[in-house]
Order: structure tokens, then sequence, then C-alpha cells
């Protein structure tokens, strides 16, 4: 047993589904109900955010007709595993988050509109790195529920803005395949860096 097993709050079990048995699926089967999907958005919103902001939205694609349309704009062989998942999430940021802070800072929602209007820069690096941030959680939020997770960078991001997002106010940067993992889900086990290689204390 490894040491994070033996100085982990949840059972063996737990730490194996959400993190060290966890691999991203390449195959799906099954379905993922609405319950489920809305489930995996009710774990995610309690992961921390800079001063709550929240600005990770998630557009879940379910009909044929979405689908392909999103396939259109998905590289090489993401797009099969795409169109053939049970569901699929398209994440992505809002770029005005700030407007929402009477609801997620009511206590400064007048300094964060202020801030953050006058500084095109620092609103959109900060809503980028917290959705992304908040799309960790959304993976283990998946596997928590006892789904796997697909996540893939492989896609023309701009388009599928342009497709799905062309009011504008959203950039989309991962793209997640949800379900039962399906036969041959895994691919070759990746070597993860030992913990001298990456952690220093100082």
């Amino acid at each position: 047993m490894s040491i994070a097993h033996q100085e982990a709050a949840l059972d063996a079990a737990a730490v194996d589904a959400l993190f060290a048995e966890a691999r991203t699926a390449n195959t799906f089967t099954g379905e993922v109900t609405e319950e489920q999907a809305q489930a995996i958005y009710e774990l995610t919103k309690f992961g921390p955010t800079a001063f709550n902001n929240q600005p990770l939205r998630i557009t879940y694609v379910r009909t044929p007709e979405a689908r392909e349309r999103l396939v259109a704009h998905m590289s090489g062989g993401n797009a099969s595993k795409t169109l053939a998942a049970p569901l699929v999430a398209v994440l992505s940021f809002d770029t005005e988050w700030h407007e929402g802070a009477d609801t997620f800072l009511p206590a400064a929602a007048e300094w964060v509109k202020g801030t953050y209007e006058a500084d095109d820069s620092l609103r959109y690096g900060t809503g980028r790195d917290n959705g992304h941030l908040q799309a960790g959680y959304f993976i283990i939020a998946v596997r928590a529920l006892g789904l796997a997770a697909g996540p893939m960078t492989g896609a023309d991001f701009a388009a599928i803005d342009a497709e799905f997002f062309p009011q504008g106010g959203r950039k989309s940067f991962l793209v997640v395949n949800i379900g039962q993992p399906g036969e041959d889900a895994w691919g070759p086990a990746k070597t993860k860096f030992a913990y001298e290689d990456v952690v220093e204390t100082i």
C-alpha cells in the first residue's frame, strides 16, 4: 500500500477510484443520466477558486446533431471517440465572469467589478486560470460518480467557440468524454514522476 493510501482520510477504494487507479478512458459504453450530469456539476462547484469567482461553464453535448457539429472540430482520433461517447462536455470559461460578483462575492462586488472591468488582460487571465482549475475538479467529480473521463485538448477551440458560442463571452479549452469505460479503454500505463523528481522543501 502506498504512502498516499496510508495517509488518506478516504478508504483505499475511494483513493484508487479518484486517483491511483483512475486513468483517461479512450472508449466508452453505457449511459450517463441527466441526474449524473447534474451531480457532476454539484460536486465540481465546491472546489475553491479565486475569491469564489467560478468562471467554468459546461456545455453538455447530447443530441446527434450537436455531436456532429462538435466532432467536425475535433482532431484525428478524438473525433471517433467523441462521436461514440455516452456524454460529452465542452468546458469553457466565462470571459465576463466578474459581472457575477453580486452573487459569488456580494461583500466586495463593486471592487471585483471595478478592478476587473478596468483590466482586460487581468480579467481574461483570472478567468482562464480558474476555469482550468475547475476543470480538474470536474474530472474528479466524474470519477467520484463511478464514471470514466476522457479529457482532450486536441480540437480547434476557436472553431468550437464560433460554432457553439457565436455571441461571444465564452472561451472553450477542453472537451471531456464521459461514460463507463468500454472495451480496451485504457492505453499503456504512462510513467508518473517520482516525489523526489518534482518536490523540494525549503
